[in-house]
């Protein structure tokens, strides 16, 4: 089958188009036609070999994806050849069959294409699980969103607003916020040419947000950290740019801060049934016309080092879909 192989551990630009066996089914498990896959940050870090989990040498990398059911494995109920999916693998996605747990694997919602089904897991699944289970954010409250331009952002203001918060978002150009005002944020702050402590502070009349969604960490963190409420939370989403940040400990016991680690991928094994409890929300906000998912460009699978660069150089908006067959 074609597919992006990753032979050695290096940046995304070693990757190579070529050819590798066709996977293996095994019980509880379900092959699939792959027709789209979303481009994540987390695929760059996969191909480095320093994510949490690493394949064994080569391996085509794609975290989500989306097709048609090939064929099912012993034990599997619910799935059918013919069913239209998208799904989330460990690897593989970025390949022309794709083999996966079926409890990863969900029916495409009614009047979702393929291109949208490919990026919809991991951001979405991301931010319900971030804002629900592990912020508990209620109607009502105030939510900050960093990097809201991002793929991920974008899908936290969503999601905020399905849950009756304020939403503020923040990012670094305006062609950003346009797409965050879009999606519903309730506030715009252009963090590059404002400053983001101060501008909170008028928003919130002084008292500051109840949680702050980032996908960015470094400096912004820090910021952002410092502008939360009483009991405020700061989920830890990712570090676009590049850069770790580090809480002091003694701010958070003042004003009775906690710092929120948010690693969505591991709930697929721990806890599988919050895992899938997500997405039956996510397909119901969905048919509710709640979600809007943006796909600002779609590529071809020969282009999978050029995504992954324009990722990580936070060149892009919204997400960004490879075409399995294009």
């Amino acid at each position: 089958m074609r597919a992006i192989i990753c032979k050695d551990w290096g940046d995304p630009d070693t990757l190579e188009l070529g050819e590798l066996p066709e996977p293996a089914l095994g019980p509880g498990q379900v092959r699939i036609r792959m027709r789209a896959a979303g481009v994540n940050f987390a695929d760059c870090v996969l191909v480095r070999g320093q994510y949490q989990e690493k394949p064994d040498l080569p391996f085509a990398p794609g975290l989500e994806g989306a097709g048609e059911v090939m064929e099912v494995g012993d034990g599997v109920t619910d799935f059918k050849p013919g069913d239209r999916v998208m799904a989330v693998v460990s690897a593989g996605a970025y390949a022309e069959q794709a083999v996966c747990e079926a409890t990863t694997v969900f029916h495409i919602p009614d009047g979702m294409d393929n291109m949208t089904a490919a990026a919809f897991p991991v951001a979405y699944g991301t931010s319900h699980l971030a804002l629900v289970h592990r912020a508990k954010l209620k109607a009502g409250e105030t939510l900050l969103v960093l990097g809201a331009g991002g793929g991920v952002g974008l899908t936290a203001i969503e999601c905020g607003k399905a849950l009756g918060a304020t939403v503020i978002a923040a990012a670094s150009t305006a062609e950003k916020l346009e797409l965050a005002r879009a999606r519903g944020a309730d506030h715009l702050i252009n963090y590059a040419e404002e400053d983001l402590r101060g501008t909170l502070k008028k928003i919130t009349d002084g008292q500051g947000v109840d949680v702050v969604y980032d996908p960015v960490g470094g400096a912004l963190a820090q910021t952002a950290m410092r502008s939360l409420a009483w009991s405020g939370r700061l989920l830890v989403i990712g570090f676009a740019s590049g850069d770790v940040p580090e809480f002091p400990s003694n701010y958070l016991l003042v004003k009775n801060i906690s710092i929120v680690g948010v690693y969505w991928g591991a709930y697929r094994t721990r806890e599988p049934e919050t895992f899938r409890d997500g997405f039956a929300e996510l397909a119901q906000w969905w048919a509710d016309g709640k979600l809007n998912p943006h796909v600002s460009q779609v590529l071809p699978l020969a282009d999978v080092a050029k995504a992954l660069a324009m990722l990580e150089g936070r060149q892009a908006t919204g997400r960004l879909v490879i075409d399995i067959d294009g």
